[in-house]
C-alpha cells in the first residue's frame, strides 16, 4: 500500500506560527543573556520549517555551503539522500536569518550547528531539539523534526501556485511520484468542487 500524507503529518499555518514565535522570544531574550543554545535552536527549526531539508542534511551542513547573496540565496546539500548532492533555493527571511546567525557566530568548527561536547551536531540531538521546542509551543507530541520537511513542502506547494516539478527539485525526490502525496493533501480545486455539491 502507498504512503499516503494526512495533515496530522505536518504543522498546521497556526502551529507553524506559534513554533517560529515561540523560538524567536526565546532567542531574544537568550542575546540579552548572553546564552547561545535558544539562538542556535531557532536557527536549526527556521532553517527545517523554511528549507525543506532532512534531519541528517541540516546535521552535515557547513558554514561553506550556505550561498547567500542578494536576490538568489542557496544552500548546497552534500551527500542528500542516496548519496546525492544538490542545490535548493532559500527565501529572504530564512537568508536574512542565516546571515545574522553567521553574524554572531564564533567558532572554528566548520559545521554550521554544533554541540557543547562536539564540533557537530548528531541527528539524535536535533531531533531532541525540536522536540522541546514543540512541547514549549504546545505542539501535538506526534511531531517531529521530520514533520517540518513535511511542512515546507505543503507550503511551497500551496505558495508555487500547485507547482510539483517545482516542489519535487527543492525536496530533492528522484521521482514525481513521490511528491505527488503533497498534492493530495492540499487540493484546493477539489476541496471546490466538493464544497459545491
Amino acid at each position: 500500500m502507498n504512503w499516503i500524507m494526512t495533515p496530522d503529518k505536518f504543522l498546521s499555518d497556526k502551529e507553524y506560527q506559534t513554533l517560529l514565535k515561540t523560538l524567536s522570544n526565546a532567542a531574544e531574550f537568550a542575546a540579552l543573556k548572553n546564552r547561545i543554545k535558544p539562538i542556535r535552536d531557532y536557527m536549526i527549526i527556521d532553517l527545517a520549517l523554511n528549507s525543506g531539508l532532512r534531519v541528517s542534511e541540516i546535521a552535515n551542513l557547513q558554514v561553506e555551503d550556505l550561498h547567500i547573496t542578494k536576490g538568489n540565496s542557496q544552500i548546497f546539500v552534500r551527500d542528500g539522500k542516496g548519496g546525492k548532492s544538490h542545490l535548493i533555493m532559500i527565501g529572504k527571511d530564512l537568508r536574512r536569518h542565516i546571515k545574522k546567525f553567521l553574524t554572531d557566530q564564533h567558532t572554528k568548527s566548520p559545521y554550521l550547528f554544533i554541540s557543547e561536547r562536539s564540533p557537530q551536531m548528531t541527528t539524535t540531538a536535533i531531533q531532541k531539539v525540536f522536540k522541546f521546542w514543540a512541547k514549549k509551543a504546545g505542539l501535538p507530541s506526534h511531531h517531529s523534526i521530520h514533520s517540518c520537511r513535511h511542512t515546507y513542502a505543503v507550503r511551497l506547494y500551496k505558495s508555487s501556485g500547485n507547482n510539483l516539478r517545482l516542489v519535487q527539485k527543492q525536496l530533492a525526490h528522484s521521482s514525481i511520484s513521490t511528491t505527488q502525496v503533497y498534492a493530495d493533501v492540499v487540493d484546493s480545486d477539489v476541496q471546490e468542487a466538493v464544497d459545491k455539491l
